[in-house]
């Protein structure tokens, strides 16, 4: 296991039908095939043993007691190996038959799981044959020289070396009923299914199988081990293609090609899903499962998975458009909603030219378009002072212009230098009070301007932002409605993007010279005319914050957890020196500026990671970061 991830796989062998030496040899070779891939749990399709498609065949002994030994062998066969095994075989149990998932480790069969859903309809005819097993059942049965072992349902199954890698079994149909025994497994414990399957391929099928998988893993906060039939199965009347699935909470991890037989891989976070559901207070849980323990000691491996740059932006474009137009609808309408509430009609915006405060002035715009405000009624205002380029302030300028809003100019340079006269400081002494002297005098010049029309002074500070405490409190921290409090700085951008991209003529090129410049506060005299303060070289890459932050608020993962999957996702472009060295700034500047966060004025939730004290994450101002610094500290390098 690393840091949380489970290795599973699922196999799908070429069968003969009836022959269970056959079976049973390419079992046992991809069950060590899947061993030394460092999977932990592999699972079989249904009745793989003897083949699916056997008919009448299940009703004779000698295919049964066949079953029985080929179990046998591959449970001395892989006794030595570190992993757990499902495999599908009939179970002859007095006056019937059972078709079961035999869980196998270590040299012996920790229990056999039996099918409670008997399908007897369409092409389906298994009550012909097979008993249906009855929930919360449980007897002991013998099994030739293995001895006794116990037959039951309701069983979670629960590493002794990780006490999150828990699974339950299914079996085919349990599935596909509308109250499967995977609901009762998972509230009970089990943070995996295992279903053994025979799925045969009609056409539409596959969709809707993979669909099924997946909303079942997203209900039930679990991962999703689906093992296929295929090659070698009768054809005679239908037909299996191996369509072997691994999905995790909602999201389909692999998925193997149809009409292949072997092995796919997938590493399933079983951390997160334990998290996921003690974070769900609405998530039930019981004890009213069995609990049977293996062991298969602590593996480790590379991770197959993979991870996006940017977790707060879909990866395809046709979702990115859709994102996109969802976020700046649930921006404007909020502020649309807060605008008509108060019944107030006018807005004023500090445009300094840059990201931030152009996507505030698109939401505004958009909001006033919904309640069919003029747009006159937005003043957005600039305001230069000691570090403004020219490029930013005719940005400013261009914007506004184009939109169709008001434009004011409030040049407050000598209002700062007497501030500093004020307070005995010297203007050539470019510090922490140099700079947040002109945020707070901007708040002040949008606050009463705001009075002066009976306006709303509208926020531009984004989530990337608060979480670094980027922000000088009481200045550009505060206002009197934050449209972008809940939008991280990487999807800022895509969002200026797509309103570009949906823009022609003036605007649209403003708005992409608005992407080209680099991000500052232009709080410090400018080099040659041009930027001289870029906020990434002073608290890093907003992409690594954001995915620092997307993993810590969102699933609290560990640092040393964070720290792991960033190496493997920005492998090439920053080193794990690099990445490392900005993990401890977000750290520690995220404990640090909690007391920013804890008085922010309202704004909308657009996603699922937020940090407003009234809604999804709340902690105390004076919380201690010693021990996440602690991990830090540890990490070698």
């Amino acid at each position: 296991m690393n840091l949380g991830f489970v290795r599973v796989a699922t196999a799908t062998p070429e069968i003969c039908v009836a022959d269970c030496q056959h079976n049973k040899n390419e079992i046992i070779r991809l069950i060590k095939e899947a061993n030394e891939n460092g999977a932990s749990l592999v699972v079989f399709p249904e009745l793989c043993i003897t083949g699916y498609t056997c008919g009448d065949l299940f009703l004779q002994k000698t295919l049964t007691e066949g079953a029985k030994q080929a179990v046998t062998d591959i449970v001395k066969a892989t006794a030595d190996l570190d992993i757990v095994s499902v495999v599908g075989l009939p179970v002859a149990v007095g006056g019937s038959l059972y078709n079961c998932g035999a869980v196998i480790c270590k040299g012996k069969i920790i229990c056999l799981v039996p099918k409670i859903n008997i399908p007897n309809y369409s092409e389906f005819y298994e009550m012909r044959h097979f008993t249906p097993a009855e929930n919360n059942m449980c007897q002991r049965v013998g099994f030739g020289e293995l001895g006794e072992v116990d037959l039951a349902t309701d069983v979670v199954f629960q590493s002794t070396e990780f006490s999150d890698f828990t699974f339950g079994v299914e079996i085919c149909e349990d599935l596909w009923v509308s109250s499967s025994p995977s609901a009762n497994l998972t509230t009970g414990g089990a943070n995996i299914i295992a279903n053994l399957s025979a799925s045969d391929e009609v056409i539409g099928k596959p969709a809707y199988r993979k669909s099924l998988i997946e909303i079942t893993s997203a209900s039930l906060i679990c991962g999703y081990v689906f093992a296929d039939a295929g090659l070698g199965e009768s054809t005679t009347d239908m037909v299996f293609s191996g369509n072997n699935l691994i999905a995790e909470n909602g999201v389909t991890l692999q998925q193997a090609q149809r009409y292949t037989t072997g092995v796919i891989y997938g590493d399933i976070d079983v951390e997160k899903l334990s998290g996921e559901r003690r974070r769900m207070t609405t998530y039930t849980t019981h004890t009213g499962c069995r609990k049977y323990s293996f062991s298969v000691g602590a593996k480790e491996f590379k991770l197959s998975r993979s991870f996006p740059k940017t977790p707060f932006v879909p990866s395809s474009k046709a979702d990115i458009s859709q994102r996109c137009q969802d976020i700046l609808a649930i921006q404007s309408v909020g502020l649309a909603t807060r605008l008509k509430h108060t019944g107030i009609k006018n807005a004023v915006i500090g445009l300094s030219g840059g990201l931030d405060s152009t996507l505030a002035l698109i939401v505004t715009v958009h909001a006033f378009d919904r309640l069919k405000l003029d747009r006159k009624g937005i003043t957005a205002v600039t305001m230069p002072c000691f570090g403004t380029t020219k490029r930013t302030k005719s940005n400013a300028e261009k914007l506004a212009e184009a939109y169709g809003v008001s434009f004011k100019e409030v040049n407050i340079t000598e209002a700062v230098k007497r501030h500093f006269a004020d307070i005995d400081h010297n203007s050539s002494v470019t510090d922490v009070t140099y700079e947040n002297s002109q945020a707070r005098e901007r708040t002040q010049v949008l606050m009463d301007i705001a009075n002066q029309k009976n306006g709303l002074v509208i926020g531009t500070g984004d989530l990337s932002e608060l979480a670094l405490g980027w922000a000088t409190y009481n200045g550009d921290h505060m206002s009197m409605y934050a449209v972008n409090a809940s939008v991280p700085k990487t999807l800022v951008r895509y969002l200026t993007a797509y309103e570009a991209e949906s823009s022609d003529g003036e605007l649209k090129k403003v708005l992409q010279d608005v992407l080209d410049t680099p991000v500052s506060p232009e709080l410090l005299p400018p080099t040659n005319g041009e930027i001289s303060q870029k906020t990434e070289d002073l608290v890093g890459p907003y992409e690594l914050h954001d995915f620092f932050l997307y993993y810590f608020v969102r699933f609290g993962f560990t640092p040393v957890k964070i720290f792991y999957m960033a190496q493997q996702t920005f492998e090439g472009a920053y080193t794990p020196q690099t990445i490392l060295k900005w993990l401890k700034v977000f750290v520690r500047r995220f404990f640090m500026q909690q007391f920013k966060r804890s008085c922010l004025p309202d704004g909308p939730k657009v996603g699922s990671v937020t940090l407003s004290p009234r809604g999804d994450f709340r902690m105390p101002s004076d919380a201690s970061a010693a021990l996440w610094q602690q991990q830090l500290d540890s990490i070698e390098l």
